[in-house]
């Protein structure tokens, strides 16, 4: 499966603008033969915490948008949305992945920023998610996550690709890099990182998207600046990894 990451700025708190500015890379993704498309964390929006004015119910408009692009271009594609259940008080920042057969899958990010006080605006999810991509075994998380190897040891027999998405500011753009890689060495698994590019709220965001290999090889690199990392991804390259060097049959059980 060809995996394409577009790492884009993004209007502050402007949804509309970021869906006109979304729209032809996903095209340009689809042309490229991508089946998979992500999106950064807080693609419509940004890394705001004014949930007042951002947040949407399931199925609002950037849900809308992710599911029109994946029914017009033939192809999956996720990114996260500050979406608030109708029974709930605090909206969750919630990783929403769309089919082209018209599913859609969400995972709920586990560990809010607290650094930052996300925790005081958004809910912290619970459950892992795990969703079969056409054949790719993939596990969702959003940003901080991407601190907690113990998130990514649960799944990572049930996993071949890690999907991560972010808004991860340039001054700690070097833990970034180096986590992603750190994740699919010990899980030997693919990781897909797609961080946000531009100014926000005060912070810089330097990109760095990657597709990593379950070997911990970079396939696809991206710096700054808006721009499209497409990567090979396949589930028998992992199945051959472990295989052939069995990590995860050594690493003890919790």
């Amino acid at each position: 499966m060809k995996i394409a990451a577009i790492q884009s700025d993004i209007a502050w708190e402007d949804p509309e603008a970021n869906f006109t500015r979304l729209r032809p890379w996903v095209a340009a993704a689809a042309a490229a033969g991508a089946k998979l498309v992500v999106l950064p964390e807080m693609f419509a929006c940004g890394f705001s915490m004014a949930t007042a004015n951002i947040a949407e119910p399931p199925g609002g408009p950037s849900t809308r948008f992710l599911e029109a692009q994946a029914r017009q271009h033939d192809l999956w594609i996720c990114g996260s949305i500050p979406e608030v259940p109708h029974d709930e008080p605090k909206p969750y920042n919630t990783l929403v992945l769309a089919s082209p057969h018209g599913q859609v899958v969400r995972y709920r990010k586990i560990h809010p920023f607290s650094f930052a006080k996300e925790h005081e605006h958004y809910g912290a999810g619970s459950d892992h998610i795990t969703v079969d991509v056409d054949g790719l075994r993939c596990t969702l998380f959003v940003c901080y996550d991407l601190r907690f190897a113990d998130e990514f040891w649960a799944r990572a027999e049930q996993t071949d690709a890690y999907v991560v998405v972010a808004n991860w500011p340039e001054r700690r753009r070097h833990h970034w890099t180096t986590l992603l890689q750190a994740r699919a060495i010990e899980n030997q698994a693919y990781v897909v990182g797609v961080n946000r590019v531009g100014h926000g709220n005060g912070l810089d965001y330097s990109g760095d998207s990657r597709i990593v290999d379950p070997w911990g090889e970079v396939l696809a690199a991206a710096a700054g600046g808006e721009t499209m990392v497409l990567a090979d991804v396949r589930a028998d390259v992992v199945r051959d990894a472990r295989e052939r060097f069995p990590v995860l049959k050594d690493r003890r059980k919790a």
